[in-house]
């Protein structure tokens, strides 16, 4: 691959392409560049054929642990069309690798949260840490887990993920296991040999079959999923401009607790 890139890292042998999002400093937090650096290889990995199998996973202690604290920072000053442009980026990339034509493995080591749990929910197989966590805990900070709602209502029903999204709960990998977010737990000194142990399972496969297979999931959700990106990216863009957005951000960044209150006022009747 010609490209280089600044937030992550990639490899290709033996038929497996492998992304490490290398921010370990910032537990590999989402900012514009990553997104748009993990568009450009999905993208150029979708017809590689010297690529059966992906697997995702992030450098250091976690996998991924939601948007970057600067980019919150400046989030805080765009305008709709920004906010739109940026939603619309992160929502792009979830449906590529939701429609990827191989086989995503997703390797959870520490915190998937927010974003983060956004890109592990999407690829095929999640195989995770015992000490892994994963959540929404967008709520927290007065915001709304949009973009990943349409996903995960698929993935594991309407009323558990009621209940993340509306809690903000932050789960256990053996929780997540009993919600059905992810397919296995394992030992922290296991993870690589679990991971290649399904990655042999897929490479026994034929390519072209499997290839098809992942597009009937795909063709049976397809459209809507994407009507529902292109309709929750607004939600999303909106909500980024509410008085109580700001002061969940401004909390956030000062560590402190949230006055709801004061923000409530502020958005015309609310109580």
């Amino acid at each position: 691959m010609s490209v280089e890139f600044k937030t992550i890292i990639t490899h290709v042998a033996n038929c497996v392409g492998e992304i490490i999002m290398n921010r370990p400093e910032k537990r590999n937090a989402l900012n514009a560049q990553m997104v748009q650096e993990l568009t450009t290889v999905f993208s150029e990995w979708q017809k590689e054929p010297k690529i059966k199998v992906v697997v995702l996973k992030g450098a250091g202690k976690a996998f991924c642990s939601g948007a970057d604290l600067a980019y919150l920072r400046e989030m805080r000053h765009f305008d709709f069309q920004q906010n739109l442009s940026d939603s619309q980026s992160l929502g792009h990339l979830f449906l590529q690798i939701y429609t990827f034509p191989k086989p995503v493995i997703a390797q959870v080591e520490g915190a998937a949260l927010a974003g983060g749990c956004g890109l592990a929910s999407v690829c095929d197989l999640i195989i995770a840490t015992q000490d892994a966590k994963f959540g929404y805990p967008e709520v927290k900070i007065g915001f709304v887990a949009a973009l990943v709602s349409t996903f995960l209502i698929r993935q594991i029903g309407e009323r558990k993920a009621k209940e993340l999204l509306l809690s903000g709960r932050i789960l256990s990998a053996e929780e997540a296991l009993s919600f059905g977010i992810i397919n296995q737990v394992v030992a922290k000194e296991q993870i690589r040999q679990s991971v290649y142990e399904r990655i042999k399972e897929f490479l026994k496969n034929g390519t072209q079959a499997m290839e098809v297979t992942k597009q009937l999931f795909s063709n049976f959700s397809y459209q809507s999923i994407n009507r529902d990106m292109e309709r929750l990216a607004k939600v999303n863009a909106r909500f980024r401009q509410t008085d109580e957005f700001s002061e969940g951000i401004r909390a956030f960044l000062e560590k402190r607790a949230p006055n709801w209150q004061s923000a409530s006022k502020r958005e015309e009747g609310i109580c």
